[in-house]
């Protein structure tokens, strides 16, 4: 149906009105527009360019794989794994409490770090990932993974971190890592920008810390595109950390084992050297620790438990010490070669001078005794190594005196602190006149050098120490311990050192004495030589008091070991080297409170020393007819506590 004019005409009156009001609301529209995007081109230019310039690119560290520790074999010691991590970052989670509370109902947490958890999440950065769960099950991941949209802000992550596959073996020597602390921080004043990585694992004793530099690397980075409010949107590309050098070390990690297998149940340590090149083969100390429990950090009650006393002896056994290094003891009768040595290189002593041994000397008001109460008789210097008599060393140390016996100490590596990468080594002492007036501010008495003459009193040594002597007076050269083959293939000097200067006819009298310490029937060790005439050895025992015996202690009896508590037993020591005409390995033992060397310590060095002969367990025939049925049950025990220690892959391939 046609309209009319006067319906057209009221038709476009409404629409243009229509048309003006739209038209109207668009320049509103667009003005407003206009004007906000004035304004931020302009009033709000510097904020904006701000945010567009410092937020768009992020820069992250990437921590490098540690550098590997093998043994001389190969035989891996410090391994890298790689394991999943849960971390949880404050900004995607919102109630802290809350979602570590759902997570902890998906997963178990441990207690301890669920703690540190929370305390690090309401601290750091609101974006910083920090760290829940460590070497999680691939169980747990699945309900992590399942669980994803109640978990905001929860991530899975591979991780990598330090395993020890030799555990307790080598504890003491390689040690172990952690996360960085506000203690290290403190203390350590090369600020690698890796440090501040959370949960960044550095060296915290043994090689792992004294060759941290070496181990750690060098850190890489990413690129990640963020946008203003902090989150990554890409990665835009990434440069891998470099890797820290491969350490090499000296030990034989399967004699290694046997020694910790060897020293169980007592509180001892043990250290066998190679003296051609001053390798040390084995470094051992009982008891020991499981250092894969410090790499993620120990819980308080395992630090408790690891640093309580023994209720059974009223003493704590100190498995975190490594007494190899950190314990120091009297040497008793093992420095007797020191003082033989003193005299017959000063001329006071020919090797057939004799001293008559009634059992004890009076040096003006004091009585010293022999151990031996009835005394000895007239000794000479071979039956007074072979008999260990005291008395025959009281009357030697007063013609020679002690600054001359303390520089036969020093000489021979006594007092002396070896340059080894372990923590605290101690520095023994060898003392003289200078010594007690600089420390004590008093002069230096005769009794003094009668006790120092048989290792008591002032003198103290670390079983690698005594090592290193015998190492000395074994080949007549300044043998240096080595524990560091070579640093990324790169081959460390050799300890095998220079000649003395010592006359080669008085090392060779007292190699002499030494020998038939072992080997004559009635030498104080002759129950612990070896069998095999190829492989016999030479040694000297030795006993150090730990108390003092009254005079109305010795009047009535000296009180035995046995009916003593143990901590107050006098410790057992012994030293030795093989072959004895051709050395090719030195030994040091300590037993503490272990009774007498000659039956707590001269055993435990003969086992040892025959598995670093052999390569391996020893024949029956390598010990005494009488022994073999002993030493039979005891390889069957040991057998059980040694590993199945295979070569590894190599330093090369790592």
């Amino acid at each position: 149906m046609r309209r009319g004019p006067k319906e057209i005409k009221e038709s476009s009156r409404r629409l243009s009105r229509r048309a003006m009001l739209l038209g109207t609301a668009q320049l509103g529209i667009v003005g407003a527009l206009g004007a906000r995007m004035g304004s931020m081109q302009v009033d709000q230019a510097d904020t904006y360019r701000m945010l567009a310039e410092e937020n768009r690119i992020n820069i992250g560290l990437l921590a490098p794989a540690r550098g590997l520790i093998f043994d001389i074999n190969g035989v891996v010691l410090a391994d890298n794994e790689q394991h999943f991590t849960i971390t949880m970052t404050r900004e995607g989670a919102g109630d802290v409490d809350e979602a570590l509370a759902r997570l902890n109902r998906i997963i178990t947490l441990d207690p301890e770090r669920l703690e540190k958890a929370r305390e690090e999440l309401k601290t750091r950065s609101p974006f910083v990932p920090v760290t829940v769960a460590e070497r999680i099950s691939r169980d747990d991941i699945s309900r992590v993974s399942v669980n994803a949209p109640a978990l905001p802000g929860v991530a899975v992550e591979l991780g990598r971190s330090r395993i020890y596959p030799q555990g307790l073996d080598m504890a003491h020597v390689v040690g172990y890592v952690g996360p960085v602390s506000d203690y290290d921080l403190s203390r350590i004043e090369d600020q690698d920008p890796l440090l501040q990585i959370p949960r960044f694992q550095i060296g915290k004793t043994m090689v792992e810390n004294q060759m941290e530099q070496d181990l750690r690397g060098s850190a890489g980075n990413r690129r990640v595109e963020v946008n203003a409010a902090g989150r990554v949107m890409r990665e835009l590309d990434r440069i891998e950390g470099q890797p820290g050098a491969n350490v090499q070390l000296t030990v034989d990690a399967k004699l290694q084992n046997y020694i910790q297998a060897r020293l169980s149940g007592e509180s001892a340590a043990a250290v066998v050297i190679d003296v051609t090149n001053g390798d040390i083969a084995g470094i051992g100390s009982a008891p020991s620790f499981d250092p894969n429990v410090f790499v993620q950090g120990i819980s308080t009650s395992l630090w408790n438990e690891l640093n309580e006393r023994d209720v059974d002896v009223n003493l704590h056994r100190r498995p975190l010490a490594a007494k190899t290094v950190q314990g120091t003891y009297p040497p008793g009768s093992t420095i007797k070669m020191v003082t033989a040595l003193a005299a017959l290189e000063d001329g006071v002593l020919v090797p057939d001078d004799t001293v008559r041994c009634v059992g004890y000397i009076d040096v003006f008001d004091t009585r010293f005794h022999c151990w031996r109460r009835s005394g000895h008789g007239n000794m000479d210097l071979n039956n007074s190594l072979k008999q260990s008599c005291d008395v025959y060393y009281y009357e030697v140390a007063q013609r020679v005196g002690i600054d001359k016996i303390a520089a036969m100490g020093r000489k021979l590596g006594l007092g002396e602190r070896h340059d080894l990468p372990m923590s605290a080594i101690r520095n023994g002492l060898m003392p003289d006149k200078a010594w007690k007036r600089e420390a004590r501010g008093e002069d230096w008495r005769i009794g003094d050098t009668i006790n120092a003459s048989i290792g008591q009193g002032y003198v103290s040594t670390s079983p690698l120490q005594l090592c290193v002597m015998t190492a000395r007076i074994a080949t007549g050269r300044s043998v240096k311990p080595r524990l560091v083959r070579s640093i990324d293939g790169v081959e460390q000097p050799s300890g095998a050192g220079e000649s003395l200067g010592l006359n080669e006819n008085n090392l060779r009298r007292v190699r002499r004495g030494m020998f038939d310490v072992v080997n004559n029937s009635r030498g104080t060790s002759y129950r612990s030589r070896i069998a095999v005439e190829e492989f016999q050895m030479a040694g000297k025992t030795g006993t150090s008091q730990v108390r003092r015996i009254t005079t109305e202690e010795r009047e009535r009896g000296v009180t035995s070991n046995s009916d003593l508590p143990w901590n107050r037993r006098d410790h057992a020591l012994y030293v030795a080297f093989a072959p004895a005409d051709n050395p090719k390995y030195a030994v040091a033992v300590v037993v503490e409170h272990g009774g007498g060397g000659s039956t707590a310590a001269a055993p435990i060095a003969r086992d040892v020393m025959l598995q670093a002969l052999y390569g391996g367990t020893p024949p029956l025939s390598a010990y005494p007819p009488a022994s073999r049925g002993q030493i039979a049950e005891q390889q069957r025990r040991l057998n059980d506590l040694l590993r199945d220690i295979k070569p590894g892959r190599g330093t090369d391939e790592a």
